[in-house]
């Protein structure tokens, strides 16, 4: 896989960058992160050579001095909201970013629960958190927030929250997805330490959109597609352009926003430090892409994965059409159709010939290999298989599973476990090779290939399972589906 960002350069200026502000403030520095601090996998996708959990070694390298505040919004206590990339809750999500940071040697303060109103879920939360022995703070919803300056400027308003005591010079305040009241948590903080005579300031963590590339750059063009349920529209800062005559690249709610955060800034302060939302942001992405062409590239295949995502959603209701006519309109910006994306073409052109589901990756050498569904294998089994024979250089008609192991397989999926679909997924291929590749050599030499299958490309006519779903995305897969269950064969 071709590389186009220079991971180590942003690991060493980004934290350079962030002690930067942390000065400028005297000394604390509340920053609200956006994205996720690890398991950043869209980073990785549109800029590749970003590691999923480059912010989370980044904030490593300056341990010492950070400590971390998780927010969960009590309205997604209520709604038992779901991480979707996880499956989990974000309740759950809560727990598990506190057990990793605190894995991987980080200080984490306390876990604050905003639009807080009484719901008794929260409640009955917050009695579990602290049974571990966990800190947790109410932050409550004020009535006009954010426009209310005057409200939330206030002992009714912010000076009704719980003050969360911190003692380190950054404090990090991040959470399990977007929504989740970070900034509010920030500017509360600033409003309690300001009552008590600490100095301490705000700046904003948001990889994306990425200031310093163009509106109609392939890497911002993905950011909006992959918000497009939070209906989030990049946008020309025009409080930057005003105060510079710098054009910069922002996005709807910060610059929304800004006016209200310039108010509460100069009651907080007295004067506000910042002259545009892009001066709040520390993102330093845009200054360590090497090569500009491949991250373009990346992009757009994640632009045409998004909009694949999407109509998979729609068809399974769990996305409005709006969405998917947002992307669709994303990709005409970004002047590419779903033919841009070769295995695409590949997997429908088998399709039109086979007339049964088929699917297709493209390897990162530009190969292109397709397969199909049969009596025994599903099409992405079927793929992978295929896909790890090529480079293994393993004849076509060898057969890696002999069908007396596929039979008994397809028995128990079929008369014990009581399954529908007797064909193999692409797990279960892969432990069968494991275990072949004790006795034979084809299959420990085709074993040894799934490394090679990072940033391969693959495309599906038909949805498949959660498991090949998943198995995909372990081995670094892109894929993308047709918005179709099962194709019915040609008569």
């Amino acid at each position: 896989m071709n590389k186009g960002f220079n991971n180590e350069k942003y690991l060493k200026i980004q934290s350079e960058h962030i002690k930067q502000r942390i000065a400028t403030f005297g000394g604390k520095l509340y920053l609200e992160f956006g994205g996720k601090l690890f398991d950043d996998y869209h980073a990785s996708r549109v800029l590749p050579g970003f590691e999923p959990d480059s912010k989370l070694k980044m904030l490593l390298q300056m341990k010492d001095d950070a400590e971390i505040i998780i927010v969960i919004s009590a309205v997604d206590i209520e709604k038992n909201k779901v991480r979707n990339d996880l499956g989990i809750t974000y309740d759950m999500d809560v727990i598990r970013l506190r057990d990793e940071f605190i894995g991987k040697g980080l200080s984490v303060n306390s876990v604050v629960i905003t639009h807080f109103n009484g719901q008794s879920s929260a409640e009955a939360y917050r009695k579990r958190l602290e049974a571990m022995g966990i800190k947790v703070y109410y932050h409550h919803t004020i009535e006009g927030y954010p426009n209310n300056v005057a409200l939330i400027d206030s002992e009714e308003g912010f000076g009704k929250n719980d003050y969360v005591q911190t003692e380190k010079p950054l404090i990090v305040v991040t959470a399990p997805g977007p929504g989740s009241g970070k900034m509010a948590v920030c500017l509360s903080q600033l409003y309690q330490e300001n009552k008590r005579g600490i100095k301490a300031g705000y700046a904003k963590f948001e990889t994306f959109p990425i200031w310093n590339l163009s509106l109609t750059h392939p890497v911002n063009i993905a950011y909006e597609a992959a918000t497009a349920d939070l209906n989030d529209v990049n946008m020309i800062d025009p409080f930057h352009l005003d105060a510079y005559g710098e054009t910069a690249v922002n996005y709807n709610r910060d610059v929304e926003i800004f006016p209200v955060m310039n108010a509460l800034f100069d009651d907080i302060y007295g004067s506000t430090p910042y002259k545009s939302p892009t001066d709040m942001g520390v993102n330093m992405a845009g200054y360590c892409i090497d090569d500009d062409d491949v991250c373009r590239d990346a992009s757009k295949h994640e632009i045409i994965r998004r909009y694949y995502s999407a109509l998979c959603n729609f068809a399974d209701g769990k996305a409005s059409e709006s969405e998917v006519n947002k992307i669709a309109l994303l990709m005409k910006r970004a002047n590419i159709t779903t033919a841009y994306r070769l295995c695409t073409v590949a997997a429908k052109e088998r399709l039109e010939k086979s007339g049964v589901a088929t699917a297709a990756i493209e390897l990162c050498d530009g190969t292109i290999i397709t397969a199909q569904t049969s009596p025994l294998l599903g099409p992405s089994a079927a793929l992978l298989l295929n896909a790890l024979k090529h480079l293994a250089g393993i004849a076509h008609n060898v057969k890696l599973i002999p069908q007396t192991m596929i039979a008994p397989i397809q028995k128990t999926k079929v008369t014990y476990l009581h399954g529908h679909n007797p064909r193999l997924h692409s797990d279960e291929v892969l432990v069968a090779i494991s275990m072949m590749s004790l006795i034979d050599e084809n299959c420990k030499l085709a074993l040894d290939q799934l490394p090679k299958l990072k940033g391969a490309q693959v495309h599906s006519t038909v949805m498949l399972s959660e498991v090949d779903r998943k198995t995909f995305n372990k081995l670094g897969i892109g894929l993308t589906c047709d918005p179709v269950r099962k194709i019915k064969p040609k008569a």
